[in-house]
């Protein structure tokens, strides 16, 4: 049996990955986000039947491929927590700190930004967007990801 939803989800090579340039310290904060981000979601599932924290494990996986720091991969974790649970941005900031939580804020701000329907209109929001709220350029790598 090797149906999508019967696959175990793990953060395994997702540590295993990190630990190639982050101290063990900021493998456990990411350990810990993880867990949330798990916890979070516990219950929503992918369209292919997939937990719903397989997508913002695969986005921090290749978040690692850029060696993104530890706050940037505890954000792609968290990313989704905020627009699709109960979880706030406040509670990113207390559990998370301040860093973490501006990325994920700047994450859910990237996801409420709605296009015209024409090409110029679209071309320039995006631009304003991005000049507007990228504040950090790891909110882009995250989202690309």
């Amino acid at each position: 049996m090797n149906s999508p939803a019967l696959r175990a989800v793990s953060v395994g090579p997702l540590i295993e990955r990190a630990r190639a340039y982050l101290h063990q310290d900021d493998c456990e904060r990411l350990k810990a986000a993880y867990r949330f981000s798990d916890q979070a979601h516990l219950g929503q599932y992918r369209q292919s039947g997939e937990p719903y924290v397989s997508h913002p494990l695969a986005v921090a996986e290749l978040c690692t491929q850029w060696r993104l720091d530890v706050q940037a991969l505890m954000a792609a974790l968290l990313h989704d927590t905020v627009e699709d649970t109960t979880a706030t941005t406040e509670e990113i900031r207390e559990r998370f700190g301040s860093e973490v939580a501006e990325l994920v804020d700047g994450l859910s701000k990237l996801d409420a930004v709605e296009f015209r329907n024409r090409e110029e209109a679209q071309a320039e929001n995006f631009r304003k967007m991005l000049l507007a709220m990228a504040r950090d350029v790891r909110v882009i790598l995250i989202k690309i990801a």
